[in-house]
């Protein structure tokens, strides 16, 4: 769809929509395009000002939706914080006992190295990585 703003040969100005470029100049000639102050059919395409949206913008909402995710994702690591157990470097330890029924089962987070959280996911225990920053690591 575009917009054209147009002008009568009385030169009242209105805007119209067309599917393209090519149906506005087909209606034109068959006069199907009236001005909707005086009805005349004598109608000429107006002087428009394209709306391009600046790299500004683009970049404005690209850091509000940043902003919202980072949000979103520092959220669920305050819910885990305040509602699972941390355990610290026995994290991989921790989740073995507990998948093994060796602890009593209970949410928990802590940190582990890659490898190890690998192999906990190779026997089957689910573990995610903690979503949001770290407040320890943010600067």
């Amino acid at each position: 769809m575009i917009k054209y703003s147009l002008r009568c040969d009385s030169d009242h100005v209105f805007e119209a929509w067309f599917s393209d470029s090519e149906s506005f100049e087909k209606q034109n000639k068959k006069n199907l395009i009236s001005c909707l102050t005086c009805s005349s059919t004598k109608i000429k395409k107006d002087i428009m000002a394209p709306r391009i949206s600046s790299g500004k913008q683009k970049t404005n909402r690209l850091n509000q939706k940043k902003d919202k995710v980072e949000m979103i994702l520092n959220k669920v690591r305050k819910h885990v914080e305040s509602n699972f157990d941390y355990v610290g470097d026995k994290f991989a330890d921790e989740a073995r006992a507990i998948h093994y029924g060796e602890k009593e089962e209970r949410e928990i987070y802590g940190e582990t190295s890659i490898d190890d959280a690998v192999e906990l996911i190779e026997e089957g225990i689910n573990v995610e990585p903690l979503p949001g920053i770290n407040p320890k690591l943010k600067n």
